[in-house]
């Protein structure tokens, strides 16, 4: 594991697999004291470098792009020891908690934004379908009167032992007195 930090300085820990092999081994001896140490070192430093510049969605998202630079950056540097970087693999990218709870909640937000837009939506299809249905009781005073009774019939049917009868307040307002 490896700490490294993106270009926003978000920190995360990282795990490179490097697989290589020594295809001169007069090179590997003479220009490095410990080769095996040497690649190991410069991996963890080209790994740090390549995070360094990326992104932290990247750095979930874009492994293989990141294990191919950091293959071509290695190959290129130990060529001169006689290594051939054959394969790297960045095997697991771990974020601090505390910022994987800070990314579920934005996250969390954005759901919690995108539902209350799909609400008012619906709140917005639902009057248009309202004003819809007055107008056309409006224009039909026969209609209001159906619209009532089955509104009767449904609550008749749900066996309450109470229904409330409205009255239509022109009928009432003939024995209320006049001001």
């Amino acid at each position: 594991m490896r700490r490294a930090s993106t270009h926003l300085n978000h920190s995360s820990l990282s795990s490179l697999v490097v697989y290589y092999r020594i295809f001169n081994a007069n090179l590997s001896v003479a220009n490095v004291e410990n080769v095996h140490h040497s690649t190991r070192l410069l991996a963890q430093t080209t790994l740090r470098n390549v995070m360094g510049t990326k992104a932290l969605h990247e750095l979930l998202s874009d492994r293989e792009i990141i294990s191919n630079t950091v293959q071509m950056n290695l190959d290129e540097s130990t060529e001169a020891w006689g290594i051939k970087v054959e394969r790297v693999e960045v095997k697991d990218v771990r974020l601090p908690v505390q910022l994987q709870r800070a990314m579920a909640a934005e996250a969390e937000a954005g759901r919690e934004a995108r539902a209350k837009v799909i609400a008012a939506e619906g709140e917005q299809k639902a009057a248009r379908a309202l004003k819809e249905a007055a107008d056309i009781i409006a224009d039909s005073p026969a209609a209001l009167q159906l619209r009532y009774l089955q509104t009767l019939n449904t609550i008749s049917a749900e066996k309450n032992s109470t229904i409330i009868f409205p009255i239509p307040m022109d009928l009432i307002s003939q024995f209320l007195p006049r001001k």
